[in-house]
């Protein structure tokens, strides 16, 4: 297990992501419409502000206005924070509040597969993202067959390595906005 994942620029956010499955989970929850930064520091402001970052604390608290206090923690404070309370809801009741049983209760990577997409607001491409840092950065060997092809989370391993995968995902993004649309 890494000691840290170098998805922002805070040392301690870093940390958490890496040694809190839960706080994993929610940068993820996060991860939308938001930098990468931003997404998985949310995780540390969250427990700074709960006191907890629990899945029983945060399906028992009314997340709103922790999201909405300046600065807020997601530019769609309100969306996210039902996102994270339905996330937290769903761990606490399917896997008895310990996040990381989303993926070492799964058998193999069908189960790991099935795991991830019935977490609330994870779809093929969180799961795919998830699965590569799950795989690269935990060794988790159920999510081996779940890392795509192309450059994820999953290959940062320093923050040049962050600064790197955001540089080329910037730049398949122009492309992608260049082509034509398909009818």
């Amino acid at each position: 297990m890494p000691d840290r994942l170098y998805f922002t620029e805070s040392d301690e956010a870093n940390a958490l992501i890496a040694s809190d499955p839960m706080a994993l989970l929610v940068g993820f929850a996060l991860d939308q419409q938001v930098t990468v930064q931003k997404a998985f520091a949310g995780p540390l402001v969250l427990k700074e502000r709960l006191g907890a970052l629990d899945a029983a604390t945060l399906a028992s608290a009314d997340l709103e206005p922790v999201f909405r206090t300046r600065p807020a923690i997601h530019r769609f404070p309100g969306a996210m924070a039902q996102r994270v309370h339905e996330l937290a809801v769903h761990v606490r009741d399917r896997y008895d509040g310990d996040a990381a049983r989303v993926w070492t209760d799964a058998a193999d990577s069908g189960a790991l597969r099935a795991n991830l997409a019935g977490l609330p607001g994870f779809g093929e491409m969180k799961v795919k993202a998830l699965g590569a840092v799950l795989a690269k950065r935990f060794g988790v060997e159920a999510a081996s067959e779940l890392v795509p092809w192309h450059p994820t989370l999953g290959d940062v391993d320093s923050p040049q390595a962050l600064a790197d995968y955001q540089a080329t995902k910037r730049a398949h993004k122009a492309e992608w906005s260049k082509a034509p649309a398909r009818s």
